[in-house]
């Protein structure tokens, strides 16, 4: 069952220890059986309880899944082994569309906004026991969150948009309890929820956002929280409709008990109206960071929420890290009030591109996505063949399996390096690693 490899240990923390440096090592495999937990009680000559205790420290820390009598596995993706790593090196002379990144022609300038944040410190530093939200910030924020239809609530600030998921799971949440989320989607919040011990439950995706019959699906077989993006869907630029919006409220008024959380990461970069679904259930988050429109180094999110769910994400965090830094949320109420992103130009910007791709695709047969962001989303048949062929032909792209679940197979291309000049070209050298692809939705 374990080929060569024996666990070993005495204590649980030590068996736990055990399993995981082995699957770290690579000497135990993704989805590798282990052994029943009294058969391997009798191998160590301890307690069932001690490995049964084991076991559950290893599901916790995502590095192990349990399925009843079908017995206990290494993860298909262990919680060490992040989907970043699931990717090809870009050589010289190949252009790389597959990082995700931002245009950094369209980020503003830093500089004003970090002397405005300095000079505001020279008057009156922060220090131990002052406010967590800089009042200038939280009033900005509220009234942004208000013209867009989110619902009033407290407001708290992390550091980026993946901290404040993590927070507010970590808030309501319990290790082994299942989370709704997208499939196609974010690969950073499909390697986070195993991480925390929790289970994922993939929610197929179409240009409009998540299907509501398949989110009905997960809350009906026990998913306790739901995470969605509202715009800017990565990979695949979904962004949810008016329409879309109305079917996934009626979901969740049937399923108040839900915990829900919104991400609206492309804030700033996408013109397209906001359905936000905040307050169909008693526990829900609305999050808002600033790395699409400033800079992914620009580390801060702000989210409101119910007053029971911030206030356990402010009291946690008060026992971490504290705060986010008051000069990081200066510049970030500097940038807001002199106007330094204009939304309509940057998402001109990479809607051209993201249209121009998209469009040069389906005119070669393949049905592309990417409705709004950065991000276009390529079904192919081969993953592994189509990214090697795209290489050859000198294109890096991002492989699916970075953002996947149980959908089909696809590449993700991010429009933001691609000039005008280059879209065809692009589009000749998806064409020619997939002739075909299914169309439709993405799962």
């Amino acid at each position: 069952m374990l080929g060569e490899y024996r666990i070993s240990g005495r204590r649980a923390a030590d068996i736990a220890a055990s399993v995981e440096q082995a699957v770290g090592a690579g000497e135990l495999s993704p989805s590798q059986l282990l052994p029943p937990l009294r058969e391997l009680a009798r191998q160590l000559e301890v307690n069932p309880n001690t490995v049964a205790a084991a076991y559950r420290t290893l599901r916790d820390r995502g590095v192990i899944e349990t399925a009843g009598r079908r017995g206990s596995r290494v993860r298909s993706r262990p919680a060490s082994t992040p989907r970043e790593a699931i990717g090809v090196a870009a050589p010289p002379g190949v252009v790389d569309v597959s990082m995700g990144n931002p245009d950094v022609a369209l980020l503003p300038p830093l500089g004003d906004a970090l002397a405005a944040a300095a000079a505001r410190h020279a008057g009156r530093p922060t220090l131990y026991g002052d406010v967590p939200v800089v009042a200038e910030l939280e009033e900005a924020a509220r009234a942004a969150f208000a013209s867009d239809g989110v619902p009033d609530g407290p407001v708290a600030v992390a550091s980026g948009a993946l901290d404040a998921i993590e927070r507010v799971l970590v808030a309501h949440i319990r290790p082994g309890d299942a989370v709704a989320v997208e499939d196609p989607g974010w690969g950073s919040a499909l390697d986070l929820i195993p991480a925390l011990g929790l289970r994922a439950v993939p929610v197929a995706v179409d240009d409009d956002g998540p299907m509501p019959q398949d989110v009905e699906r997960a809350l009906r077989q026990g998913a306790r929280a739901l995470v969605i993006t509202c715009r800017a869907q990565n990979p695949t630029g979904a962004a949810v409709s008016e329409r879309r919006a109305a079917e996934l409220r009626s979901v969740l008024r049937e399923r108040p008990e839900t915990l829900l959380i919104e991400d609206d990461h492309g804030h700033g970069i996408v013109d397209l109206a906001l359905h936000p679904l905040a307050g169909r259930t008693r526990h829900w988050v609305f999050v808002r960071s600033t790395a699409k429109a400033y800079g992914p180094d620009l580390r801060l999110a702000v989210l409101t929420g119910d007053a029971l769910t911030i206030d356990r994400l402010r009291g946690r965090q008060r026992l971490g890290p504290g705060w986010v830094s008051h000069l990081l949320q200066d510049a970030v109420v500097h940038l807001w009030r002199t106007g330094a992103v204009d939304p309509r130009s940057v998402a001109a910007a990479y809607g051209s591109r993201r249209d121009a791709l998209v469009r040069a695709l389906r005119e070669r047969g393949i049905a592309a996505h990417g409705r709004s962001g950065m991000n276009v989303w390529v079904p192919v048949p081969d993953e592994t063949g189509a990214v090697a062929r795209l290489l050859q032909a000198g294109w890096a792209v991002a492989p699916g399996a970075r953002f996947r679940m149980s959908s089909p197979p696809g590449v993700r291309v991010t429009v933001s390096p691609l000039p005008a000049d280059d879209i065809e070209a692009v589009a000749d050298a998806l064409a020619c690693a997939n002739a075909s692809a299914p169309a439709g939705r993405y799962g």
